[in-house]
């Protein structure tokens, strides 16, 4: 009696009729003629959520530093479009207008001097290609190609920084990036610093996606684009090992990568070798146009003596001063669990610039790709009340916009 109440119990559980005898809710529809929200998953709206935040950034940050390059130019003195063209953006804008010089350069004396062979070659090939597409002259290609490349590598960082924190953090982080440091003006120059750093972050992107072949091949690229892409392959070396620690079994695609991205810039300065006959024809026309070495740092201290103890100049006065700012937030960085392949490329970055001996006034310049020494402070500012989020961003973007207009057009050498 009791096996037969309890196999009804079981075989009324599982009745179809059962099942159904509570009515379905009804199916709520929007109003006829309603507007259809879009779904959160298409294809725009996910383009928009990875490259809106980057886009906005830049075309704020470019106005910023514009208007104020713009306001902080005497009369008669060369324009906004020429300012930017200026010292290096000239040399490339020739590079990609006329090609490489086929020989070494002589002064007067009949030293060997420098010339354009020590530029890398990304940045001019892309300038070509805009010339080529849109017909542009090539200094007006070079300045499209220098905000395009910025676009991509502000998109690059914010999606780059959101996989390793969150949304919040990585808007701070491109925000100080584009805006904040002293030398973020050089990204809307003729110079090779925004598309350098796009392809940087790309490679960094892709690695922390396990997208090996991928960061391969943009670390390639990365190497093509100046030499400081040593940084870049190291970082993909420390990711590698790390992932092969992980898997613990050896895999090809990782090492390809690697093998890539260490290949750029020695594929350069053989082809330069090559081209003039002589293995060290690269190094050597560096340190005659440049004065530019490795030195263990030591130009760098004796300018932290001289800035200091002699100089009675802003420029040298403040560099130091920020530089020992970098030097310090970066080492904040090495405290706070940073994700290693973005530590290691940005402390690499940061020494492979003082640790040479190229002009103190450059290195705020070559430095802006490091991207480590902003990660404190975003991190700091997005745990941080918005009143006092709004009025750091603000008086460092402005800070940091006017330093790079004072750099162009009070500061009469070369950034």
């Amino acid at each position: 009696m009791k096996t037969s109440t309890t196999t009804a119990i079981s075989a009324q559980r599982i009745s179809p009729e059962t099942q159904h005898t509570a009515p379905a809710a009804p199916t709520a529809h929007p109003p006829k003629g309603a507007p259809r929200t879009p779904a959160r998953n298409t294809w725009p709206h996910r383009a928009w959520h990875a490259a809106g935040p980057g886009l906005v950034i830049y075309g704020a940050s470019a106005v910023l530093h514009l208007v104020l390059l713009a306001l902080m130019s005497p009369p008669g003195a060369p324009g906004v479009h020429d300012k930017l063209l200026s010292w290096d953006g000239d040399l490339y804008r020739a590079i990609a207008q006329d090609g490489y010089p086929d020989s070494f350069t002589h002064d007067a004396d009949g030293k060997v001097a420098g010339n354009n062979l020590a530029f890398f070659p990304a940045y001019p090939a892309l300038i070509r290609a805009v010339h080529a597409l849109t017909g542009l002259g090539y200094g007006t290609a070079a300045l499209v190609a220098a905000h395009l490349a910025m676009i991509a590598a502000l998109v690059a960082v914010h999606v780059l920084v959101s996989r390793l924190y969150d949304r919040r953090t990585a808007t701070l982080a491109t925000i100080l990036l584009a805006c904040a440091q002293p030398m973020a003006i050089s990204f809307l120059m003729a110079y090779s610093e925004s598309l350098f750093l796009a392809l940087a972050a790309a490679t960094l992107v892709a690695a922390h996606r396990r997208a090996w072949l991928t960061a391969g091949m943009f670390g390639l690229l990365t190497g093509l684009a100046r030499p400081a892409a040593a940084a870049v392959a190291v970082a993909l070396a420390v990711a590698v090992v790390m992932h092969l620690i992980r898997e613990r079994r050896l895999t090809w695609r990782p090492v390809t990568a690697l093998v890539l991205a260490c290949a750029g810039t020695p594929a350069y300065l053989w082809w330069v070798g090559r081209r003039l006959d002589r293995p060290d024809a690269w190094f050597t026309i560096q340190r005659a146009g440049w004065d530019t070495r490795w030195d263990n740092g030591s130009s760098f201290w004796h300018f932290l003596g001289y800035a200091f103890t002699e100089a009675d100049g802003w420029v040298p006065v403040s560099t130091a001063v920020l530089l020992l700012a970098l030097i310090a937030a970066t080492a904040l960085a090495w405290q706070r669990g940073t994700w290693p392949p973005l530590l290691v490329y940005g402390t690499a970055i940061l020494v492979l610039t003082l640790g040479q001996s190229n002009y103190y006034h450059s290195k705020l310049r070559l430095v802006v790709p490091a991207l480590i020494f902003l990660i404190p402070l975003a991190r700091g500012l997005s745990h941080a009340r918005p009143r006092t989020t709004a009025i750091v961003l603000t008086a460092a973007s402005l800070f940091g916009s006017w330093y790079g207009a004072y750099m162009l057009t009070a500061w009469h050498y070369a950034i």
